[in-house]
């Protein structure tokens, strides 16, 4: 088996060959046959598509715990923690193909990328699957309940990947999440790939509580933050604007790629969702979530979601992709008191346009800013913008390249 950390390159094309082959035979069939009906095996197949520290690792776990999902964290990583130094382009298509042969059960490719006796442990955050901490994988957790991440990182560890397989074939949901796509585009041979029944549900936040929440995990985000600006030499007080400034217009690429002219194929398989809206109203927005990719709320489900975003923290000492209890609402806005103002200033000059997109409305003063009561987030409406920030936002000497 070919191994990530012997021939990298040849992983590399090993994987876009075969995800070639694959869209290919399945364009040639999507011309030859009138049928485009969902897959005989019936599953469904879900992106969680955002970007870091935007509430996905909570949309994630109502995923997760979903007893009808079997849900992973993040695939993508093991892509860009073994190919680093890659360009964009082909780090995005290398994990399109990941993730195609993951929404179909086969674990081949990932395999690739990890040691050569590896265990589950050796998957990205692989205890915050509740599928991989129940039967067949694992007996901790019977199937209906919710999953522990502790007692699972202790007791459900085993050798090889096969066990994976098998609980992945059993749900009618593969969910995966993703913080490393950065347009649509790349993501169109698996609208059109007939053998899934493909949705995106796009998480965006308030891009001043975004760059909050990285300055606290300033650490876990270097190598992606050095891929994403393409290891350009850039003064380390610009970096997290430049990053904020990326992000921002990706998601004004995507949502105006889906929104604005989407193609035929991505009509009703597309669905934004606002962080600070599903923390307002959790259990109404998660039920409309869960609608669009048909699964129902349970009863354990409900009452979990109300006492993950009802607690009594705020969040200060969470690590990168930790779970807790807290007021999430509140959490959304500390930002309007833990930030400078000409911090929050720069912040809305680099992203302006993504915030008038998605409706987040500025502050114009410290004092607008730290006065809670003034609400912040615009009710949203129906498809008026589309223009994107200038690269000119930065000095010249810091521009980025815009894909």
């Amino acid at each position: 088996m070919l191994r990530c950390r012997i021939n990298g390159s040849t992983m590399i094309f090993v994987l876009i060959l075969q995800g070639t082959t694959v869209m290919l035979l399945c364009g040639w069939y999507l011309q030859l046959s009138p049928c485009t009906s969902t897959p005989s095996d019936g599953k469904v197949h879900v992106l969680l598509l955002s970007s870091w520290r935007s509430g996905s690792s909570f949309l994630g776990q109502v995923f997760s715990q979903h007893p009808s999902v079997f849900y992973l964290m993040e695939p993508g990583w093991h892509i860009w923690n073994k190919l680093p130094k890659s360009s964009m382009r082909l780090l995005r298509i290398v994990t399109r193909d990941l993730f195609r042969s993951i929404f179909l059960c086969d674990f081949s490719a990932i395999e690739a990328c990890l040691p050569e006796n590896h265990n589950v442990s050796d998957l990205f955050m692989w205890s915050q699957s509740r599928a991989l901490c129940s039967p067949p994988a694992c007996s901790l957790t019977p199937q209906n309940e919710l999953s522990d991440q502790s007692q699972c990182s202790k007791k459900c560890d085993t050798k090889g990947l096969q066990k994976v397989k098998d609980a992945c074939v059993t749900y009618s949901h593969v969910v995966l999440k993703a913080v490393r796509f950065f347009e649509l585009e790349s993501l169109y041979p698996l609208l059109q790939d007939p053998s899934l029944d493909f949705r995106i549900i796009h998480l965006v936040r308030d891009p001043r509580a975004v760059v909050r929440s990285r300055e606290r995990s300033a650490n876990a985000f270097v190598n992606d933050d050095a891929i994403l600006l393409d290891y350009k030499k850039i003064p380390a007080a610009e970096v997290q604007y430049q990053v904020i400034q990326e992000i921002c217009r990706s998601h004004v690429r995507i949502n105006e790629r889906a929104i604005l002219k989407p193609p035929p194929f991505l009509k009703g398989r597309y669905k934004m969702v606002r962080y600070e809206d599903l923390v307002r109203n959790p259990l109404e927005e998660i039920k409309s979530i869960y609608e669009f990719v048909g699964l129902q709320m349970t009863s354990k489900l409900g009452e979990w979601i109300y006492k993950v975003t009802h607690g009594k923290g705020r969040g200060s000492r969470v690590e990168a992709f930790e779970i807790t209890s807290r007021d999430a609402a509140d959490v959304s806005q500390a930002w309007r008191t833990t930030l400078p103002y000409s911090k929050v200033k720069r912040i809305q000059d680099v992203c302006r346009g993504a915030m008038s997109l998605l409706g987040y409305r500025n502050v114009n003063s410290e004092k607008e800013q730290k006065k809670l009561d003034i609400d912040l987030l615009a009710p949203q409406e129906p498809y008026k913008f589309t223009w994107l920030p200038a690269k000119t936002d930065y000095p010249s000497q810091n521009k980025t390249k815009h894909e």
